[in-house]
């Protein structure tokens, strides 16, 4: 059994975005836009967590919602122990799936349709067959199924994803959220992102970053609990 030293890559100080905004292999991304996504009517993103689809998908359902294509979020859990510290789970979820809702505004997509399954945070993974069973006709009939990807080193991410991806009736793309904290461009560790990245229009792009600043994630709790998970802008 190999055992991992050292704090987990998740916990570790991270990579620069200066470093990732030089990264070679960006640009090589098309940059299509709404011509790309000219066959997708409708879209179902699967959210471990709130703001996982922000986070990682937030350009792409920005540009989904202003072709018209019908959107379905299902997130799986309220993010409710996503702080340590926080006095109230109960509050810190409410919260959070109050951010969702700003968020898809934020991103002209205040049409979409939010399932939440309230699956316990941090242990999707004990739970991954129900999931998948519950996703099976959340998903069905979809152009196109959006999940984060397995390999993020959060082990929700994973399970998630793995359950949407059975899930699937149409297209399946996986999308990143730690990956770019914990990878770095001289080893990403993702390499089937190149298969389904691309490059958003300035808008789409200007509106991800707006949420995504609402999220706690990017703010600071109580006095008691943990700081932020990303630094501020």
């Amino acid at each position: 059994m190999v055992r991992r030293t050292g704090p987990h890559p998740i916990d570790a100080p991270g990579t620069d975005e200066r470093s990732w905004r030089a990264w070679p292999w960006l640009s090589t991304l098309p940059a299509s836009g709404l011509q790309a996504l000219a066959g997708v009517t409708s879209a179902v993103i699967v959210a471990a967590h709130p703001d996982d689809e922000v986070l990682g998908a937030g350009g792409l359902i920005s540009m989904l919602a202003a072709s018209r294509a019908r959107l379905r979020l299902v997130a799986v859990t309220d993010g409710e122990r996503s702080h340590q510290g926080y006095s109230s789970p109960a509050v810190l979820a409410k919260r959070r799936t109050a951010e969702t809702t700003a968020a898809l505004r934020a991103l002209g997509a205040r049409a979409t349709e939010v399932i939440r399954l309230g699956l316990p945070d941090s242990r999707v993974a004990r739970r991954e067959d129900d999931l998948a069973a519950a996703l099976a006709p959340l998903a069905e009939g979809f152009d196109l199924c959006l999940a984060p990807w397995d390999g993020d080193m959060h082990p929700d991410h994973a399970a998630a994803s793995r359950a949407a991806r059975l899930a699937a009736t149409g297209a399946f793309h996986c999308f990143p959220v730690w990956m770019w904290h914990w990878a770095s461009p001289v080893i990403p560790g993702c390499p089937g992102t190149a298969r389904c990245g691309s490059r958003c229009r300035r808008r789409p792009r200007q509106r991800n970053a707006r949420p995504s600043a609402a999220s706690p994630a990017r703010q600071k709790t109580e006095a008691t609990a943990s700081g932020p998970c990303l630094p501020r802008a």
